[in-house]
């Protein structure tokens, strides 16, 4: 059964981020099935610490890109917001190179906050990072 309020339009959520930090970074929203939102980050100059791995903050980038955007879906836009409200990370593999990439998938979907749980992974399904983050689900001011 899907969680979406709305499907996932993939090219209107890469959109909505043009020129802001996400596609500073080159994270790309890739593809969404009935339950998880996926996408991708490249391991560059733009994402990596001065010791050349992928750094810790990028991670979490992506990781709230993908759970809020998520979270988004899964409301009526017209009548709420989800915004960020916590998000927590545990890095367990150094990245030099390449490309990670990001799934989102439900924990909680409340009336009042989202959990999510994101898992980014390299190119050969190496776990890298580990996040939750938490949205809470608030009136959208422009209704």
């Amino acid at each position: 059964m899907s969680i979406w309020f709305t499907i996932p339009d993939l090219m209107e959520l890469n959109r909505i981020h043009e020129g802001t930090a996400v596609s500073a970074l080159g994270i790309r929203i890739t593809a969404a099935s009935e339950d998880s939102l996926t996408g991708t980050m490249p391991v560059d100059t733009r994402t990596k610490q001065p010791w050349g791995l992928l750094h810790g903050g990028a991670s979490v980038l992506l990781a709230e890109t993908l759970g809020s955007a998520a979270s988004m879906c899964c409301v009526d836009q017209k009548q709420f917001l989800c915004v960020g409200l916590e998000v927590n990370a545990n890095h367990v593999r150094g990245v030099r190179d390449g490309i990670v990439t990001g799934v989102a998938r439900p924990i909680h979907l409340g009336r009042a906050s989202h959990v999510w749980g994101i898992e980014i992974r390299t190119s050969d399904e190496r776990l890298v990072c580990i996040a939750r983050l938490t949205a809470t689900v608030i009136p959208n001011p422009a209704r």
